[in-house]
């Protein structure tokens, strides 16, 4: 049985390994002039492997609970102390894990930066022109024509 538990393991370290790839896309893409054509893959990848991801977690969880072990992250240091490949391996996955987890928090920050940025341009976009004569409101109509 532990033999399947460090398949998922591996399994699981490859696949957050490709959750960061993809997370390096995504960076790749917010910092671009137009990400808009690339974005929609990108999502569509990484929700794509977070279910994979959920898979695994709840198959390693099970083989834990097979083992004797409890679920998670204790489970897994239970695991890890009784077997040196278990070990090795879900250091891997924890290091694997924690580079997925910077990229993500920075790629948010490219994102909040870039909203801010859209934000700022639009509220300079709206700023309050006295209307003159002639020009037409937001109904399109012609001031003096919007009481008829």
């Amino acid at each position: 049985m532990k033999d399947a538990l460090l398949a998922t393991l591996i399994e699981e370290h490859s696949t957050v390994e490709a959750f960061a790839s993809i997370l390096t896309l995504e960076s790749k893409a917010l910092t671009a002039v137009s990400p808009l054509e690339q974005l929609p893959g990108i999502v569509e990848k990484k929700t794509e492997l977070v279910g994979v991801l959920a898979r695994l977690e709840a198959t390693r969880d099970a083989q834990l609970a097979e083992l004797g072990f409890p679920a998670g992250w204790p489970g897994m240091e239970l695991a890890a102390s009784t077997d040196t490949r278990i070990a090795a391996q879900w250091s891997l996955l924890q290091k694997a894990a924690e580079r997925a987890r910077r990229a993500n928090t920075h790629n948010g920050e490219l994102i909040r930066v870039r909203m801010n940025y859209n934000e700022r341009a639009l509220a300079a976009l709206q700023v309050n022109v006295p209307r003159k004569s002639g020009f037409y409101g937001p109904d399109g109509r012609i001031p003096s024509q919007q009481g008829l």
